[in-house]
C-alpha cells in the first residue's frame, strides 16, 4: 500500500499536502481547509474537546414503535437493569443463575453510559464487584476504578494452540448465595500478562443496533464495492465476516462475530454474567459443585407466558433508538461541525466510517426502510501492527477489526477494541501503524492544519 506525505513537517509538507489533495480529487472529493488566525496558529494545539456534556441524547425507544411496542420497550428495559445473583435469593437483585464465573452481574453494568445499552461508564463497577456478597476475588491489574469495563482472552492456550476465549474475572467462590461446595478459584492473570498472553475488550454500544440487524446483506455488499477509486487511493480493502453455516454477513461485535442480537445476547448472557439459557444452554467447564439452578438457568417461562431473559435483551436493543447527533455544544459551533464533517469525507475517514445505510423491509415498520446514520460500513479491517490483538474470529484476522460505529462518540468515554485511550486524538493516531489500511488516511489527517484537526474532532464529538 501506498504511504503519502511520510515525511516530517517543515520544507516540503505544502508540497506533500497537494499530492494527497489531487489524489482526492481523483476519487470526486471536494476538500476545504480551515484557515487558522497566523497570530495564533503557531500557539494553538487541536485538542479532543472531551465528553459531550448535557442530556445522554440516547436510551429511549425509537421512533415509530406502536403503543403495544413500546409498552415491551419497557418492561425489556427493565430486565435488562437486573442484577443476577447465583440463586435469585437476594433482595434487590431480580436475576439469578450468576457464575460459577463472570465479569460483571448485569448487562446494564457493562452497557451504562451515557445511558443503559451504551458503553462503559465513568467509574468501573467490576472494581466493588470483586467482593460483593462475600466473594473472595482480587481485583485484576488491569481492572482500574475510572478504567474502562473489560473482558479479558488469552491469545494462546498453555500448548500454544489458540485460544482466543474469555477468561471471566471472578467466580462466585465465598459469596453467602453460592452452594458451599463451590470452591473454584479465579484466574491467575498474572502469570499470563508477565507471558504476553492477555488481550481486553471493552463493551460495544447497543443504540440503534436494531436498525444495524435490518440492514441487508445485500446493502453492506454494495457499499463494499462502491466508490473503488477512491477506496484505491486510500489503500481500502476491507471484506464481510460470515457465519460458517449459512454464509450470511455477521455484524455485531469488535470483528463483526455476531449474526444476531439474539446471539449476541445468549453469548455475552452465558460468558460475561455466567448465565446458561436457551441460546448457550449448556455450563461452562469451570463450575464443579457451583451449580445452584438447573440447565439452562434462563428460559421462557411457559407458565407465566414471559420470555426468556435472553429474548427480552434483544428485544430490548433491536427497538432501542439510536444516539441523537447535535448541531453545535459548549463554544463548538455549527460552522466548526460542518467544516469537520467536510475535513471527515475529505480525509477519507469515510472510506470505511460509512456515513449511512439503508435498512431493508422488515416486520416491525419502525425498522422498515429507514437510514441508518451508523459511521460504518460493517466490514473488518487490518488495523496494522499496533491494534492487533493476535485472535481471529470467523474470517476476521488477529489484525483485523469491524469498522466501528462513530455515532454516539460525543458521549463516548473509551475508545478502541481494549479502550486504551480516552483521548479521541491519540485513539485517530493508534489507526496508523504497519499494514494498516488507515495509513493513507491517517497521514491525510497529520497534514492539516490545527484549526482544522480540531474542526474535525469537534464534528466527532457532535455525534
Amino acid at each position: 500500500m501506498r504511504r503519502l506525505c511520510n515525511r516530517p513537517s517543515g520544507r516540503g509538507t505544502e508540497k506533500c499536502v497537494r499530492t494527497v489533495l489531487a489524489l482526492l480529487c481523483l476519487g470526486g472529493i471536494s476538500y476545504a481547509q480551515t484557515t487558522p488566525d497566523p497570530t495564533t496558529a503557531t500557539n494553538f494545539q487541536a485538542r479532543d474537546p472531551g465528553v459531550r456534556g448535557g442530556a445522554a441524547g440516547a436510551g429511549g425507544p425509537i421512533s415509530g414503535l406502536t403503543g403495544q411496542q413500546q409498552t415491551i420497550f419497557k418492561t425489556f428495559q427493565n430486565t435488562f437493569q437486573e442484577v443476577d445473583s447465583v440463586s435469585g435469593t437476594i433482595p434487590g437483585e431480580s436475576g439469578s443463575g450468576l457464575g460459577p464465573s463472570f465479569n460483571m452481574n448485569s448487562c446494564a453494568g457493562c452497557h451504562a453510559f451515557p445511558a443503559p445499552g451504551g458503553s462503559s461508564p465513568q467509574v468501573n463497577p467490576q472494581v466493588a464487584l470483586a467482593t460483593l456478597h462475600g466473594a473472595r476475588n482480587q481485583v485484576p491489574s488491569f481492572i482500574t476504578i475510572n478504567g474502562p469495563v473489560r473482558e479479558a482472552r488469552f491469545k494462546t492456550n498453555s500448548d500454544g494452540s489458540p485460544d482466543g476465549g474469555v477468561h471471566d474475572l471472578y467466580v462466585i467462590t465465598g459469596r453467602f448465595d453460592a452452594p458451599t461446595s463451590c470452591q473454584i478459584s479465579q484466574t491467575d492473570f498474572g502469570s499470563q500478562l508477565e507471558r504476553g498472553n492477555v488481550i481486553f475488550r471493552i463493551p460495544t454500544p447497543t443504540f440503534g443496533n436494531g436498525l444495524i440487524e435490518a440492514i441487508e446483506d445485500a446493502t453492506i455488499l454494495s457499499n463494499k464495492i462502491s466508490n473503488p477509486q477512491q477506496k484505491s487511493a486510500f489503500g481500502i480493502s476491507g471484506h464481510e465476516n460470515r457465519t460458517g453455516n449459512d454464509g450470511s454477513i455477521t455484524r455485531f461485535g469488535w470483528k463483526a462475530q455476531n449474526k444476531s442480537l439474539l446471539i449476541f445476547s445468549g453469548e455475552a448472557y452465558h460468558v460475561e454474567q455466567g448465565v446458561t439459557n436457551e441460546a448457550f444452554p449448556n455450563p461452562r467447564e469451570t463450575g464443579l459443585g457451583c451449580d445452584a439452578l438447573g440447565h439452562p438457568e434462563d428460559h421462557t417461562d411457559f407458565a407465566a407466558g414471559g420470555p426468556s431473559d435472553v429474548t427480552a435483551f434483544a428485544m430490548f436493543m433491536q427497538m432501542l433508538a439510536p444516539p441523537t447527533p447535535v448541531t453545535s455544544y459548549g463554544n463548538v459551533s455549527s460552522s466548526s461541525i460542518q467544516r469537520g464533517q467536510g475535513l471527515f469525507a475529505s480525509v477519507g475517514c469515510a472510506t470505511c466510517h460509512t456515513p449511512s445505510l439503508t435498512t431493508g423491509p422488515s416486520s416491525i415498520a419502525a425498522l422498515s426502510n429507514k437510514p441508518v446514520p451508523l459511521y460504518s460500513d460493517l466490514l473488518v479491517h487490518n488495523m496494522g501492527t499496533t491494534l492487533a490483538d493476535g485472535i481471529s474470529q470467523g474470517n476476521a484476522a488477529g489484525d483485523e477489526f469491524r469498522t466501528a460505529p462513530l455515532w454516539g462518540l460525543g458521549q463516548r468515554i473509551f475508545f478502541l477494541h481494549d479502550g486504551r485511550t480516552s483521548d479521541l486524538m491519540r485513539a485517530i493516531q493508534f489507526h496508523s501503524s504497519s499494514g494498516s489500511e488507515a495509513n493513507t488516511s491517517i497521514n491525510a489527517f497529520n497534514q492539516l492544519g490545527n484549526f482544522s484537526q480540531q474542526d474535525l474532532l469537534n464534528f466527532l464529538r457532535s455525534l
